[in-house]
């Protein structure tokens, strides 16, 4: 029985790993992230990185803030939970892929 469901087991799809470049191209609803009014107050500058990871849909499915100041990333976080992708292929096939996606708030 176990080899069976081993035999018709649907494989993982392998996720892709993008460029930046790569997911803004394929990026089709990807507002900018606004700056945080306290952060704008406060005069807070810097950049944020994140890595998202997005489903063979092209949904993102998770964020994962790799650098930036506090007081901005959950704006990043919020608004990149939003962003929609055309599906990536992989060997023909269409697969989730990661992307590392980088943002600036200057004054």
């Amino acid at each position: 029985m176990l080899a069976l469901l081993v035999l018709f087991a649907k494989p993982a799809a392998a996720q892709k790993r993008v460029s930046s470049s790569e997911a803004l191209q394929a990026a089709v609803k990807k507002p900018h992230p606004p700056y945080n009014p306290l952060a704008r107050q406060m005069k807070i500058e810097g950049e944020v990185e994140v890595e998202v990871s997005i489903s063979e849909k092209g949904d993102v499915v998770n964020v994962k803030v790799n650098r930036g100041n506090a007081m901005l990333t959950p704006k990043v976080v919020e608004t990149v939970k939003g962003w929609k992708f055309t599906p990536f292929q992989q060997d023909g096939r269409v697969c989730p892929a990661v992307a590392p996606l980088r943002f600036s708030f200057r004054m």
